[in-house]
């Protein structure tokens, strides 16, 4: 007796268990190698958005930072009794909060004889201190250091230790006279190696009432910038607040 159902039953067909695993464990793997290839890229790229926004903030971020008051001391040049102007600016700084150790290897150094200051033979200096003011601008200037109490004997300014960083326009040669106890001054030498020197000539020598920049530039970090004016009369130290 024909069975209408009897054929159609035979000719039904499906997948087996394994099949469905192979399938399955494919699709698993493509999405895995899928997701580790986003997250990596998502990764790498959060990465160097990181060391993006740290160099940043590594240059925008002050290395060291003024502490009290900018001294500038008067000197005399040409005949007679001499005209007065400024031929050095001293300044105290320290490392800023969160700062990192700074590098004040000195161009040159100062011991108080009468022709400061003296060049320090082979010195790499990292740090670069420019000066401007009306008549002119030294990339370069010639300075000077000084450790202020604490000090572990390097030029590297860590915390708690303090420098005196004194900039030099004029070269200080020797007192006027006895009776006077300022410097009298002559022309920077302008061929120190790897700078500009300090002035070149005493016709834009500071006077009076004269303003004027100073920036310490360290090898990272933000820069430090001083800007100044002479007050009315000069007098032998002159503390510029």
């Amino acid at each position: 007796m024909f069975e209408p159902g009897r054929d159609l039953e035979r000719n039904q067909r499906g997948i087996t268990g394994l099949e469905t695993a192979i399938i399955l464990i494919a699709f698993v793997v493509v999405a895995s190698v899928f997701s580790f290839t986003v997250l990596s890229t998502g990764i790498f790229s959060s990465e160097r958005s990181k060391e993006t926004v740290h160099a940043g903030l590594e240059e925008v971020t002050s290395s060291i930072e003024p502490r009290g008051s900018v001294t500038a001391f008067r000197g005399r040049y040409g005949s007679g009794s001499g005209t007065e102007t400024i031929f050095k600016v001293s300044m105290v700084v320290s490392q800023s909060l969160g700062g990192e150790p700074l590098d004040l290897t000195p161009p040159y150094s100062a011991d108080d004889a009468s022709e400061d200051p003296d060049i320090v033979s082979g010195a790499q200096n990292k740090t670069i201190i420019t000066y401007t003011d009306l008549n002119q601008h030294l990339s370069d200037v010639p300075w000077s250091i000084n450790w202020l109490g604490y000090s572990n004997g390097d030029n590297i300014l860590d915390p708690g230790e303090k420098a005196e960083l004194t900039v030099w326009l004029f070269d200080r040669l020797n007192a006027v006279s006895s009776a006077d106890s300022d410097s009298s001054i002559g022309l920077m030498d302008g061929a120190s190696p790897g700078g500009a020197g300090g002035m070149a000539s005493t016709s834009t020598a500071l006077g009076v009432n004269d303003e004027f920049t100073i920036e310490v530039q360290p090898p990272s970090g933000a820069v430090v910038t001083i800007q100044r004016t002479l007050p009315g009369r000069l007098t032998t130290v002159v503390d510029l607040n």
